[in-house]
């Protein structure tokens, strides 16, 4: 974990690795001894060949490496990753407190780093899980604000509402989730988790979470919607072409339609099979020719009529004067959904999303902020007016920053009125990290707090009061 801690005018900077099970086990064993994302566990040099392969049939560990996100619940604040395992750690000291695995409380596989939490407190997540009929399924989970009596939100955790999977046994990868003021969204692309060969393979084999990734060519991309109170799952069959997904953007309902933005990636391919390190360590102009084939960056909007029977079959649905997005009911009872694109470049994304959470999550907004990534290097920060689809950028010569985290001027009035955030690392340089504060209406410098060490690249973060 990293902090930039702003404190009477100066600015401190803090890190510590989480004391998980994954860290301590492998400082102690000096190896991998649970299999990550795309790392093996490294066999114990110790035991002999036999020890070693029935050590396999003890079933699947799971990580609780917390490497993605950290969010609050209630008063406490935890590190994530995407299994059942989330950590508990003190803001202030970065201490490590306490591991929680949430499938104690609720039935959930895992959950994703990327939370909803509205401006109460109550936290929602979604994971894929065991539904009816021994069938796959997707669960929302509710995880209420602060109690008054001081105990633990997480153990009044309950299930909102299931979505059902397109696939009964291969569920889609799920990293977010789109919530409405009044909606759940779900989409279910083509790319699948092989749950047979993660039970199996994986135990018997030494097989990694990519290894148990596959593309589903013929399904294409399934959106499903739910009623968050009461939690009702909504039987429409929302259809598109197929795509990666990872983060949503923003979800707002609008006379009768629920408005999605989304950074997708063109085409049913898994875009972390470009991202393994012997890619990533290969000099510029290779590296460039792999991004020439990966899929395709583009932002999204799709919109979702929540009366799709109200027109006759190939008619188009979508009436909001502002999208040139379709949607048409075809003869099978499915609604065919043809996107707005509001941004795309060549090998250009607009990836790691953020907005003014507090004020414009699930409601109409006009601004999305990003970390811009050039052949999957990120090399800037960018605006997107998503009404005008204009674009502002900051950027450096040899400078990756990492995600933007919009903070709200205390006093302002427009959406844009506040700072991004963002932790720049540049290699070479005398302070080869520092954290960024840009004016979020012009991406203008205001101040930047540098550091004499060398950081890793991050993935997501907060601004805590």
């Amino acid at each position: 974990m990293h902090k930039f801690d702003f404190s009477n005018g100066q600015v401190t900077y803090f890190r510590k690795f989480i004391k998980t099970d994954a860290y301590v086990r492998a400082m102690t064993e000096k190896r991998i001894v649970i299999t990550e994302f795309g790392t093996c566990a490294y066999p114990d040099p110790c035991r002999n060949i036999f020890s070693r392969f029935f050590s396999y049939f003890k079933g699947v560990e799971v990580t609780d490496n917390c490497l993605v996100n950290v969010y609050p619940i209630g008063e406490d604040f935890y590190a994530v990753t995407e299994t059942n395992f989330i950590t508990k750690v003190n803001p202030d000291t970065l201490e490590t407190l306490k591991k929680v695995d949430i499938c104690d409380y609720v039935n959930i596989n895992g959950i994703t780093a990327h939370p909803h939490i509205e401006r109460d407190g109550t936290v929602y997540n979604i994971g894929n899980c065991m539904g009816k009929g021994f069938l796959l399924a997707y669960n929302i989970i509710k995880i209420p604000p602060t109690q008054k009596d001081k105990s633990d939100p997480i153990e009044k955790s309950k299930v909102v509402v299931q979505f059902p999977s397109a696939n009964s046994f291969k569920p889609s990868y799920v990293h977010s989730f789109g919530m409405t003021e009044n909606y759940f969204v779900l989409v279910e692309t083509p790319v699948k988790i092989n749950l047979l060969k993660f039970l199996s393979s994986w135990a018997i084999c030494g097989s990694n979470y990519m290894d148990c990734f596959e593309s589903d060519e013929e399904k294409g991309t399934w959106i499903h919607i739910a009623r968050k109170d009461p939690g009702e799952y909504i039987e429409h069959k929302f259809r598109a072409s197929a795509m990666g997904l990872f983060h949503h953007i923003n979800s707002y309902e609008d006379s009768g339609f629920i408005v999605i933005d989304l950074c997708t990636w063109k085409g049913f391919e898994f875009v972390y099979n470009y991202l393994w390190l012997a890619n990533l360590r290969q000099n510029w102009e290779e590296m460039k020719k792999e991004a020439m084939v990966a899929p395709q960056p583009e932002v999204r909007r799709f919109v979702l009529p929540l009366d799709p029977y109200r027109e006759e079959q190939g008619k188009n649905l979508i009436s909001l004067p502002y999208t040139t997005a379709t949607a048409t009911m075809r003869g099978d009872g499915t609604i065919w959904l043809e996107p707005e694109v509001l941004f795309s470049g060549p090998h250009q994304a607009f990836e790691f999303p953020q907005i003014n959470y507090k004020e414009h999550n699930g409601r109409n907004y006009t601004y999305a902020y990003a970390l811009g990534l050039n052949h999957f290097i990120p090399d800037r920060i960018c605006k997107l007016n998503v009404r005008t689809k204009e674009t502002l950028v900051w950027q450096e010569p040899d400078s990756y920053p990492s995600e933007p985290i919009f903070v709200q001027s205390p006093n302002g009035e427009d959406e844009d009125d506040g700072v991004l955030l963002t932790i720049v690392v540049c290699p070479g340089a005398q302070s080869p990290t520092y954290c960024l504060i840009l004016d979020a209406k012009d991406l203008s410098e205001i101040a930047r707090a540098e550091v004499e060490v060398m950081t890793p690249v991050t993935f997501h973060g907060l601004y805590r009061p």
